[in-house]
């Protein structure tokens, strides 16, 4: 039985997010549609990182076994053909080892988040990322951000909903950079908790906005407290960009 590792890039738009999730449309559930369409096969493809509803992906990747051995660009192939005109496309389809696993055996998660802060509305944008309406200090936010780099119980930007055995992470980078209108947001680790990083983007635009300084944001990262939180990011401008094996 040959195991493959799938590369994806997804709009998360018009889906629940990455997992199954009964009645409803996700990007896994999707993709197992096609693999029987094709296969014939009940196989469910493993991913490394559960995007939640709205989240985009450049470069999700997920695992895939299958009992015949089809070549694997024939799997790419149709697997893109069946998952038309949903917008998801697998980039690249690559026989691995037994032993590789998507989420386990991922050494770190590369994420971006992109902000838009002019003031007329988005058009060509909407849903590809957050529209502040409003000028954003983007190198205060960067100077705050190396702040919370490194070992941290990070349960203040940890959703209350969050499976994770242990709210302590290492955040290994947090780089903010502008790049004209928009706001380009870092954010890289092995793993994240649910909700990190749109939770610590959200409180970064408190300090971009002069509302917190770096000094606050250490401090409700120190609390060890969801209330400190600032506004949690919306969905629509995080992407999972990379993840190394």
């Amino acid at each position: 039985m040959p195991r493959y590792k799938l590369t994806l890039e997804y709009d998360g738009t018009p889906f629940v997010g990455w997992q199954v999730q009964d009645g409803q449309m996700s990007v896994q559930g999707r993709l197992s549609e096609a693999v029987r369409a094709f296969s014939g096969e009940a196989a469910i493809p493993r991913g490394a990182g559960r995007t939640d509803a709205g989240v985009h992906a450049t470069g999700q990747v997920a695992h895939l076994d299958l009992e015949k051995d089809w070549a694997p660009a024939k799997v790419r192939d149709a697997l893109n053909a069946q998952v038309r005109p949903d917008p998801i496309s697998v980039l690249s389809c690559d026989y691995v080892a037994r032993g590789f696993d998507a989420r386990f055996s991922a050494k770190a998660r590369h994420y971006l988040y992109r902000i838009v802060d002019r003031r007329p509305p988005l058009a060509l944008e909407r849903n590809r990322a957050w529209g502040v309406f409003k000028p954003l200090d983007a190198e205060a936010m960067h100077a705050a951000a190396q702040g919370l780099l490194g070992h941290h119980d990070f349960t203040t930007f940890r959703s209350a909903e969050c499976q994770a055995a242990s709210p302590a992470k290492t955040l290994d980078r947090f780089h903010v950079s502008r790049h004209g209108e928009i706001i380009r947001v870092e954010a890289s680790a092995r793993s994240f908790l649910h909700n990190q990083v749109r939770s610590m983007v959200g409180s970064l635009k408190c300090v971009g906005e002069g509302r917190w300084t770096a000094d606050q944001l250490k401090e409700a990262l120190q609390a060890c407290d969801r209330a400190a939180c600032g506004p949690v990011a919306p969905a629509c401008g995080l992407y999972l960009v990379k993840v190394d094996y």
